[in-house]
């Protein structure tokens, strides 16, 4: 089973430690080349600094917009302190060309168990 890893910068170690502690259950990134080929089985190391931990991937599906991935995921389980789309995709938009990214590869979700 290929092993992927998943970085988290130090400012989202919030993120990185609600996904530790089960309260997060979806995470998700562009699906570029470096995690479209992610699939049910697979082992992340999810990595925050000094900080890593390894989490199996229950199921991953790749969504072209961020209104279809929220069709299949209630965002509660993706971001838990925020309310709506619109507040999601003012986050993603805060990652360098994550706008672009999502328009040319979409966004996969990763549910880990």
């Amino acid at each position: 089973m290929p092993k992927y890893t998943l970085r988290f910068r130090a400012v989202n170690k919030d993120i990185f430690l609600n996904i530790k502690s089960g309260r997060k259950t979806v995470e998700t990134r562009a699906a570029s080349e470096k995690y479209r080929n992610i699939q049910s089985g697979d082992s992340v190391v999810l990595v925050c600094g000094k900080d890593r931990f390894q989490k199996k991937v229950k199921k991953a599906k790749i969504f072209t917009t961020v209104r279809s991935l929220l069709r299949a995921y209630n965002l509660k389980r993706i971001m838990s302190e925020l309310n709506s789309e619109k507040e999601w995709q003012e986050e993603l938009y805060k990652y360098p060309n994550y706008k672009e990214k999502i328009k040319k590869f979409g966004l996969i979700a990763l549910e880990l168990k």
